[in-house]
């Protein structure tokens, strides 16, 4: 059975198809088919002038367009499709995802930061880890950074902070919504020790590759550090040339560093895991947990 889930970003649009096949012990698997990305890059628009362009607009609608031609090839029943940061304060979004319905018939649902951290906890990854110790996930966009706290294999807070990639650029983000990041980790995760940190999102995903780690290892707090250290240095073009990065990648990811190191320091975290998971695969879960119990 092939399910979907479309991701409207701040800064990309993504199409994940998946297979959702049963393993011998019962459990279900989500083996991934096709991953589409698309730059739109919403966030510029939205975050300096409260809406979306026209331009954008256009772009927006052509890409749902194509979702819908590759989800008819793929023979796909189940679709889950949200939009996030950009579209939450666009003051057209709401206008603007109902043309999408009326032109693709596909109906993309603006959800809260919350609801956010919710289906990126939907993931479950912590589940396969160590049940005594604590873990935070940290999924950074390019328009809100969702975090997600558990303990003992139980759910301790999720919220959604203003701070992200494309804001950071745009210099959008304040000394204060920093220091409200800062002053809720250390209130929420006072007492339960050491912290592991389980990092999703494209730039993650991206330095993981660069590192070169073997899958299941750990990037260290220090290694990020480097990394920031080492990419600041350099100009978004020479970025582009020496680590082999799209445009869309090589001026987010310096941001997107300073946001992974701020979270991992303020939670005493000192490693991150990276299991290349993300919104889009937590759809995929939600999406079959709604419709399991219909199926036959």
């Amino acid at each position: 059975m092939k399910l979907a889930a479309i991701d409207i970003g701040s800064n990309a649009a993504r199409l994940l198809i998946s297979e959702a096949s049963p393993k011998s012990n019962g459990e279900m698997d989500f083996i991934k088919v096709n991953l589409v990305r698309v730059p739109l890059r919403l966030g510029f628009d939205v975050f300096s002038t409260g809406a979306i362009s026209e331009s954008k607009a256009a772009e927006l609608l052509n890409t749902v367009k194509a979702y819908k031609l590759l989800l008819e090839v793929y023979g796909v029943k189940y679709l889950k499709a949200c939009a996030t940061s950009a579209m939450r304060d666009a003051s057209n979004g709401p206008e603007l995802m109902k043309q999408v319905k009326q032109e693709t018939g596909i109906d993309i649902q603006i959800i809260t930061g919350e609801e956010e951290a919710s289906f990126i906890y939907e993931n479950h990854v912590a589940e396969h880890m160590a049940t005594t110790q604590s873990y935070l996930y940290i999924d950074v966009g390019g328009g809100s950074t969702e975090l997600t706290f558990f303990s003992k294999n139980k759910l301790v807070f999720k919220t959604s902070v203003n701070i992200g990639t494309i804001r950071l650029l745009q210099r959008q983000v304040t000394e204060a919504h920093w220091q409200l990041m800062k002053d809720t980790l250390k209130q929420q995760l006072k007492g339960y020790g050491p912290v592991t940190a389980i990092g999703s999102g494209g730039n993650i995903n991206k330095i993981f590759s660069l590192s070169k780690r073997k899958e299941g290892k750990p990037l260290s707090l220090e290694t990020l550090k480097d990394y920031y250290k080492e990419f600041s240095s350099f100009s978004v073009e020479e970025r582009i040339h020496l680590y082999n990065l799209r445009e869309d990648r090589a001026d987010v990811i310096v941001p997107a560093l300073q946001i992974y190191v701020n979270v991992m320091r303020w939670a005493d975290a000192t490693e991150i895991y990276v299991p290349k998971i993300g919104l889009a695969d937590g759809l995929i879960q939600a999406l079959y947990a709604e419709i399991s119990g219909n199926l036959p």
